[in-house]
């Protein structure tokens, strides 16, 4: 079952990314000083979160940061301070096919800036999401091969944390990228993986879907390691998806174990509540109602196997078109209030249990 629907890379942002590089290059809009520090932005935008919490850069212009702004334009302050949780966190800026050297410059350089790392998820592979809501990705191998030089040399010797082709792998575990294709992918991954540690400050982490999608960690071991395993840092679990963080570490330490101690990053993007109830909803996965934030991005998870809790979905961009959402990837207000809302209730429930 497909676990997972990615965003798409929107212009405003890519916009917003090269007008920070601009700054950068041309006005030295943040000083010396600020740099070492935890700057905001713009006044009344986010601000950088601590580097020794979290070392990932929050996009002042990303689509919740906008939702904001909107919100306070129309004197709707509840919405906006809802809307705050998700605008003040870094989240995972996903990689398109427009101008892919631009956007990694763009992304790379307006983290550098602020003294932060850039987040990014690369996720073109040929045949991808097996024609469902995010189908798409390059035409071909070459096609992905020519994509990747530019996204590389657009990251340049600038700080990344890079995950890698959402579903690829699993997709080829569970039958649905058809077998004619599995060689293609596994060399792209590994190529991917090599010319990525060849950059100076490039982190990778190949993704490995979650719990309850290839159950058995054991039928993970091989294809990570046709897909560059031994030369990425680590995997990434639950991309996208529900599933809790209790149940991804358990998850997460077996196949750790499994190939050779490789530690791994957490999407904690939208687990708050776990997934949906209801094994017969065959789409549980897709815009699923009553999801919460989950644990906000950290690098202290308090498990030396656990790199990042991460917030590589972003939050409040749909799934696809299932239950009233819009096109997969587009920013959906009132799913991001209901994430938002339901993660100040669970907020709200564990503090009165403390104090009773």
């Amino acid at each position: 079952m497909v676990a997972s629907i990615r965003s798409r890379t929107r212009v405003r942002v890519l916009a917003a990314a090269g007008a920070l590089l601009s700054c950068a290059l041309l006005s030295g809009c943040f000083g010396a000083s600020e740099r070492d520090s935890d700057p905001a932005s713009v006044a009344g935008q986010p601000k950088q979160r601590p580097k020794s919490t979290i070392p990932y850069w929050v996009n002042p212009d990303g689509s919740a940061a906008r939702q904001v702004a909107a919100y306070r334009k129309k004197g709707e302050d509840g919405e906006a301070r809802l809307i705050e949780k998700i605008a003040e966190q870094p989240v995972a800026e996903w990689l398109g096919l427009d101008d892919p050297e631009g956007q990694a410059r763009g992304f790379t350089a307006a983290a550098d800036q602020v003294n932060r790392d850039a987040l990014l998820v690369f996720y073109n592979i040929p045949h991808r999401d097996c024609g469902q809501y995010s189908k798409g990705g390059a035409a071909n191998g070459d096609a992905y091969r020519a994509w990747l030089d530019k996204v590389v040399r657009g990251i340049g010797d600038r700080r990344a944390t890079v995950v890698l082709e959402p579903d690829a792998l699993p997709h080829v575990v569970d039958g649905c990228t058809p077998k004619k294709f599995h060689q293609e992918r596994y060399d792209l991954l590994t190529g991917a993986v090599d010319k990525l540690k060849g950059l100076p400050h490039t982190t990778v982490y190949l993704d490995a879907g979650n719990p309850h999608w290839i159950k058995d960690p054991r039928r993970m071991v091989e294809p990570l390691k046709r897909a560059g395993i031994r030369k990425a840092d680590g995997f990434a679990l639950n991309t996208s998806n529900y599933q809790t963080t209790q149940e991804n570490r358990a998850y997460g330490k077996r196949l750790s174990a499994l190939i050779g101690g490789k530690p791994f990053v957490i999407d904690t993007s939208r687990n708050g509540n776990g997934p949906a109830p209801g094994e017969n909803d065959p789409q549980a996965w897709c815009n699923p109602k009553g999801r919460a934030l989950g644990e906000r991005p950290t690098v202290d998870t308090g498990d030396e196997r656990i790199d990042a809790y991460l917030w590589i979905k972003r939050p409040g961009e749909s799934d696809g078109t299932c239950k009233g959402g819009p096109t997969a990837g587009r920013w959906w207000p009132r799913y991001a209030l209901d994430l938002a809302r339901n993660a100040a209730r669970n907020a709200g429930r564990n503090a009165a249990r403390k104090d009773s």
